[in-house]
């Protein structure tokens, strides 16, 4: 499945990855999958707690040239 929206947080710094993927996940539907590229440390571990906590589905975490690329799809949570 490939997503149909990318957010690059490249650049930010924990709490932003995670305050803009909140953000961008309210304005879509459910189901929808989201892109998001982050290059922060501390992504690995709030990504994966923040898709938990939210209810989201994480669908993959990978690396590619130095940035992390997580799949999310959005669930019926916030």
């Amino acid at each position: 499945m490939m997503p149909l929206n990318t957010l690059d947080a490249c650049g930010l710094l924990c709490p932003l990855p995670v305050l803009k993927l909140r953000k961008r996940l309210k304005s879509l539907e459910k189901g929808d999958v989201i892109e998001l590229l982050a290059d922060d440390p501390a992504a690995v571990i709030d990504v994966p707690h923040f898709c938990a906590e939210a209810g989201h589905d994480l669908l993959s975490a990978t690396e590619s040239e130095g940035m992390q690329v997580y799949l999310i799809r959005k669930s019926g949570g916030v």
